[in-house]
């Protein structure tokens, strides 16, 4: 039993032992009440230990989101590297006339990106350091 409990318990106990006159049944009901604390905090614990595997399991949207930013980071990336510059070529090629094509901000994509790659490049060496975190 913790110290804290310990505590908390003898000073019932002593008044136990001065109202319950039979010994043994003293000893039994001043058993049971620091038992009591005990199951009460493990059952607790136990309780926590639930939730934490509930929110561990997480949902759609919490699992998904990284993957949908790297997948939106990776069709802008080659759109404007692949796409956009065979589309100016085969709009020029046809000799066609067509609004001007978007173009995306690639400081703020790369710089998403390059953070994305980092932190699964540092969970990678976590992986291989052992880390199970």
């Amino acid at each position: 039993m913790s110290g804290f409990l310990k505590d908390l318990i003898s000073p019932i106990a002593d008044v136990i032992g001065k109202v319950v006159p039979d010994t043994d049944a003293a000893r039994k009901l001043a058993h049971e009440i620091s038992t009591m604390a005990e199951t009460q905090a493990h059952a607790i614990a136990l309780a926590q230990i639930e939730v934490n595997k509930a929110e561990a399991k997480g949902n759609w949207f919490q699992s998904s989101w990284r993957p949908f930013v790297g997948w939106t980071c990776g069709v802008a990336l080659a759109y404007h590297f692949v796409g956009q510059p065979v589309i100016i070529f085969a709009v020029a090629m046809f000799g066609l006339d067509i609004p001007a094509l978007p173009e995306f901000d690639m400081a703020s994509l790369l710089t998403v990106l390059m953070g994305m790659l980092g932190l699964g490049g540092l969970r990678t060496f976590e992986k291989f350091k052992g880390v199970n975190s």
